[in-house]
């Protein structure tokens, strides 16, 4: 159990008749979360499935001269509202069931005939709107189940935000990148309507004239027509509707020929404007919702509830605890967070650094530039030192998709009182469908690490060694099943990856390529059979292209990076790297220990701890082997195999 206080908020910015909000009232707002059912993957795979089997399904566009294919805008942007609506399902239920009512509306208005609609593949796709519907209106009560018991928890206590919090602003960045993309789009359609300007003045006037087909090449997407003694070659999407010796309309005006059925090609330009379309709706309505809500905020008095917050040691999300968890083991939810500053506060931080007539303050700027470098670098080494818990009031009701401001002693300076305000919405701390996604305890009896679920540093030597016995026989950790499962994905890569570089004409540029491949042979061959033995005198390494010795008064340390590398440090600062061997992240959300950072655990206790070596030396079968020829090998016969069948 963790033994220290969480750093203290200071009297008098703790607003008067504050309630705390106790784990007991916690609990129930936490029991209130969606069924399992109603998760948005669920809905997003349903929608994605059943689209694919319509796509594949629904009868082609038929053109003819009487009724030609142009551009299908009504399409386009059906297709813009169904991507948006796979988007909004995860982040916005709200836009999410307005999507898929102009998705519905959209199709049921393209023209589809009754027999259509009763064809399995739109049944399916109905069926799939109507559980995303359901799991959205089931998101959103229970959103308001949050709220209304956290109103209870909360009390008749309202208090205006701090002033910093009035001036944070939502939205901007969302709208700055939405204009270019929506001005994307803009361009596309009118480009695609000068194209379409530009056929109807040319064909203006000109009557079809019919042609013998002589020439239908469906890898080319090209016919040949013969109209008189003169033969056109024209481009189609459907060269299989006109056979050789079959007959094809087309608008002829000198060197100038079109199929009549299908006189201009605008698809580019319309995939331009559906990417555009796409993408500036999504951050147009992300800074709506960030906007509006971030004004919620500022409207008047506000509940308040005070609480135990603590900041993500590894993605920097802030997770809140009940005011009562002081060890902070349950955590309630989780959003990020940026600090809100007053403007008078931070001009007078400012001139306090530069110091007078804008000098450097008596050298503190070169102080904390040298601080900063030092915790980033403690940082990047998995050194530094986990976030304190800290007592905070936050201010508004928390509930599923809602945002929040609060007040808490600065983590870096705790002689200071900040204020945040959330940048996410916030969602509970609930176990993900795979088991994963809550901080838990470590080891050692200190809170976990947040937003890492049981992600930690190194264990204490002397917690690792009381689980080892002494030990005659060497000790050994290797590939286990997760670890192969990569190995097999990177291979899969691997043979992809040549296939498409042979699939082409080869040339002196697919070399490049090639050599990237070989680094991708050396992560699998280290993910699929990685060892290291530890025996009497020291540690063999068996990596991708060779087994290596070293001995134990030449090893410093064995850790386990947050990059997945498992690193045995050497004298002279030369270090043996192991990477990958495995993928932790997986194996947490599996309900596994991660294996990497047990096996560096162990290696690293054998190290400080010299009675717990194994007493005898490792054989040869017990050394391992790379498998890095064996897999250069069968790569080598696989790229001949796909140049002979190509």
């Amino acid at each position: 159990m963790n033994t220290a206080s969480p750093l203290p908020l200071p009297a008098d910015r703790i607003p008067p008749g504050v309630a705390d909000w106790r784990s007991a009232d916690a609990r129930r707002w936490l029991a209130t979360v969606p069924g399992a059912w109603a998760h948005p993957l669920w809905a997003v795979l349903l929608l994605a499935l059943t689209t694919v089997w319509m796509a594949v399904a629904f009868p082609e566009p038929v053109c003819t001269p009487a009724e030609p294919c142009g551009a299908d805008w009504a399409g386009t942007g059906v297709l813009a509202a169904l991507l948006l609506t796979l988007y909004w399902v995860v982040r916005q239920p709200r836009l999410a069931l307005l999507g898929l009512a102009v998705v519905l509306l959209g199709h049921l208005e393209e023209g589809w005939s009754g027999s259509t609609l009763g064809e399995p593949w739109w049944l399916a796709f109905v069926g799939a709107l109507a559980f995303t519907a359901a799991g959205l209106l089931h998101r959103l009560a229970v959103a308001a189940r949050q709220r209304v018991l956290a109103a209870e928890a909360a009390g008749p206590a309202a208090h205006p935000v701090p002033p910093a919090a009035l001036r944070f602003r939502r939205g901007r960045l969302s709208f700055v990148l939405a204009a270019p993309l929506l001005a994307v789009a803009v361009y596309g359609f009118w480009q695609a309507q000068q194209v379409a300007d530009a056929h109807e003045r040319r064909a203006a006037g000109l009557a079809p004239v019919s042609g013998r087909v002589t020439l239908s090449d469906e890898d080319e997407l090209v016919i040949a027509v013969a109209v008189g003694d003169r033969v056109h070659r024209v481009d189609t999407y459907y060269p299989e509707r006109y056979p050789v010796d079959s007959r094809a309309e087309l608008l002829v005006d000198g060197d100038w020929a079109r199929l009549a059925a299908e006189p201009y090609d605008v698809v580019g330009w319309e995939l331009l404007v559906l990417a555009g379309l796409v993408g500036g709706l999504a951050f147009l309505a992300n800074g709506v919702d960030g906007r509006t809500r971030s004004r919620q905020l500022h409207q008047g008095p506000l509940p308040v509830l005070r609480v135990l917050v603590r900041e993500g040691h590894d993605d920097g999300r802030t997770w809140v605890y009940a005011a009562d968890d002081p060890a902070a083991e349950r955590p309630l939810l989780h959003f990020h967070s940026l600090h809100a500053f007053e403007e008078d506060e931070e001009d007078e931080e400012d001139d306090q650094r530069r110091g007078p007539r804008g000098g450097d303050g008596d050298g503190d700027g070169d102080d904390e530039l040298a601080e900063g470098l030092r915790r980033v670098g403690a940082i990047l080494k998995g050194e530094d030192p986990p976030p304190p818990v800290r007592e905070a009031v936050l201010y508004g009701l928390p509930y599923t998709g809602t945002e929040l401001a609060f007040v808490a002693p600065d983590g870096d300076d705790p002689g200071e009182v900040a204020v945040e305000c959330s940048v996410t919405a916030v969602k509970p701390a609930v176990r993900g469908l795979f088991g994963g996604g809550l901080p838990g305890p470590a080891p050692d009896g200190r809170a976990g690490r947040p937003g890492g679920g049981q992600r930690r540093g190194r264990r204490p030597v002397d917690e690792v060694a009381a689980t080892l016995e002494p030990s005659t026989a060497p000790r050994t950790w290797g590939a286990n099943g997760v670890s192969r499962a990569v190995g097999g994905v990177l291979l899969l890569v691997q043979a992809g990856g040549v296939w498409a570089l042979l699939e082409d004409d080869v040339s002196w540029l697919s070399v490049f390529p090639l050599i990237g491949l070989f680094f991708v042979v050396t992560s699998a061959s280290t993910v699929l059979n990685w060892r290291i033995t530890a025996d009497r005198d020291g540690l063999w390494i068996a990596g991708p292209w060779r087994v290596r010795r070293v001995l134990w008064d030449d090893v410093e340390a064995v850790r386990h990076n947050r990059g997945g590398d498992l690193v045995i440090v050497r004298e002279r600062d030369t270090e043996v790297t192991l990477s990958p061997v495995g993928w932790p992240w997986m194996e947490r959300r599996l309900g596994r220990e991660p294996y990497g950072p047990r096996a560096a655990d162990e290696a690293h206790a054998l190290l400080r701890r010299p009675e717990l070596r194994p007493l005898e030396e490792a054989g040869p079968s017990q050394q391992g082997m790379p498998l890095g020829p064996l897999v250069a090998a069968v790569s080598a016969l696989w790229g001949a195999a796909v140049l002979l069948l190509l």
